[in-house]
């Protein structure tokens, strides 16, 4: 164990291989703040301030590093992120695990609970860890967010054995701590927590549920009536907007291949709906869709003038490349593998959280966001022509700062990026 989670005075100590905040507030400050009441519930929203005009600070939240420790094949591993990371290894050299620990970030940040977030914890824990002296494993997970707010680190650990819970977190800014949670009492289904208040009181202590990410919850319990108020308000927010604005992506290609039935147009993590979500984006933004037919010409066999939806008043809907005037139309169902998986990607890349089927912070404009693509395989059943193609595209959207891709490719496609300007390649290699 390399050490405890729980500050002093806590009844028990963390599983085995959850590490503790070094500096997490003291039993002191904790007991001069045991009286404290909860901050009363507050509006998201006016912490993520824009920063002076000139400002080199990053206006969009994004997540710029994960951290994972006994998670996996990974132990205290980090990895940074930048606007285009390409993930690359042999197998089980844990990219996936890296992309499934983003993912589940992402889902706590949203206000998942942690056994949503991570199905199967025993999964996440490194088959030669040992359990403590009451069967207990766990690992650690973490991430670095910047904005406006300066990067604000998150670290969470987690028992996944016997009980699947939240045992310790911490938010911090320049190492301060603004947030820390420790669990007291086994026996509950809860962690103290302390967060900064400052002013006369200093730090709030309340319990908060031993399932839920503590940093998603503060908005509704810290007021903002005081300048450590804020600015645990601004941290929290920062880093709930970057987690939230992640969308998985795998497309499936036998799932893509039938007509759908037509919808409100919000393409799903698979992908199945590709061509309900065709038959919106040529209607309501015919510039992108404009863009995803030119990436069509470059990654599709065969003369391709354009892709079109046929839509009936009642039934399904069907999509079709258009082969010109001296050609019949392919309907998307008759494509390659590789084609659809390519297609489904370019319009994930060309489009937006309004298209995609993701909750992202509502509270703050999507100008002020930056949508992360997670893609397992992204280069999976694809030629080279059909990678170089989506890595052009990748550039094109990630340069505007409105998209970001995490994504994890075969040594071909890895080896062509790295001297490509933008792409952060993070090679797995032991």
């Amino acid at each position: 164990m390399d050490a405890t989670l729980n500050p002093p005075g806590a009844t028990a100590p963390a599983p085995t291989g959850l590490a503790a905040p070094a500096d997490a507030p003291t039993a002191a400050a904790a007991a001069a703040a045991a009286a404290a009441p909860a901050d009363a519930a507050a509006p998201v929203g006016p912490a993520l301030a824009p920063s002076p005009a000139g400002s080199a600070v990053q206006h969009r939240p994004v997540v710029s590093e994960l951290r994972l420790s006994a998670f996996g094949v990974h132990r205290g591993a980090v990895f940074g992120f930048g606007p285009v990371t390409l993930l690359t290894g042999p197998s089980g050299s844990g990219k996936s695990q890296v992309l499934a620990g983003y993912e589940a970030l992402a889902g706590l940040g949203g206000g998942a609970t942690l056994e949503q977030a991570f199905p199967d914890p025993r999964g996440r824990i490194p088959d030669r860890a040992l359990p403590d002296g009451q069967g207990r494993r766990g690992f650690r997970i973490g991430c670095t967010v910047d904005g406006p707010a300066g990067p604000v680190r998150l670290d969470l650990a987690v028992q996944a054995e016997p009980t699947l819970r939240i045992v310790g977190e911490r938010l911090s800014v320049d190492g301060r701590i603004l947030l820390a949670t420790a669990l007291r009492d086994p026996g509950r289904r809860s962690v103290q927590a302390s967060w900064l208040t400052g002013g006369a009181v200093g730090v709030t202590r309340a319990p908060l549920p031993d399932d839920r990410l503590g940093t998603a919850l503060l908005p509704l319990r810290v007021a903002g009536s005081t300048a450590g108020q804020r600015q645990v308000l601004a941290a929290a927010e920062q880093v709930v907007v970057a987690l939230r604005s992640a969308f998985p992506c795998d497309p499936h290609p036998e799932r893509m291949r039938a007509p759908v039935p037509p919808g409100e147009g919000r393409l799903l993590g698979d992908c199945s709906n590709l061509a309900d979500v065709l038959r919106r984006t040529r209607h309501e933004c015919g510039t992108r869709h404009a863009l995803l037919a030119a990436a069509a010409r470059a990654g599709c066999a065969g003369p391709v003038q354009g892709l079109e939806v046929r839509a009936p008043a009642q039934g399904p809907v069907t999509a079709v490349l258009d082969r010109g005037p001296a050609a019949a139309a392919t309907e998307l169902g008759r494509l390659g593998s590789g084609e659809l998986r390519f297609l489904a990607l370019a319009l994930v890349l060309l489009t937006g959280p309004g298209v995609l089927a993701m909750d992202p912070a509502a509270e703050l404009l999507s100008a002020r966001q930056a949508l992360t693509v997670l893609a397992d395989g992204f280069d999976r059943g694809l030629d080279g022509r059909q990678s170089a193609e989506l890595l052009r595209l990748a550039l094109l959207s990630c340069g505007r700062g409105h998209v970001r891709l995490a994504a994890a490719v075969g040594r071909e496609t890895a080896e062509a990026a790295r001297a490509t300007p933008g792409v952060t390649v993070v090679d797995l290699t032991a």
